[in-house]
């Protein structure tokens, strides 16, 4: 659970300092997900999870 928490902590900062250091890139990357059809953001997802799950499983395997 620690590294759970550790994890989605680091989420946060890495998102706050994008949206702080670059909010109208933000702002257009919002943009651009609002207009991606709904299977391409799935594929998109589950792809991300994937190599997340991937590089997790590399660093502490």
């Amino acid at each position: 659970m620690t590294d759970f928490l550790a994890a989605l902590g680091l989420v946060f900062v890495i998102e706050g300092l994008m949206f702080a250091a670059f909010p109208e890139s933000a702002k257009k990357a919002i943009a651009a997900v609002l207009e991606t059809p709904d299977m391409s953001l799935r594929i998109i997802g589950i792809g991300s999870a994937l190599l997340g799950l991937v590089l997790v499983w590399l660093v502490r395997g």
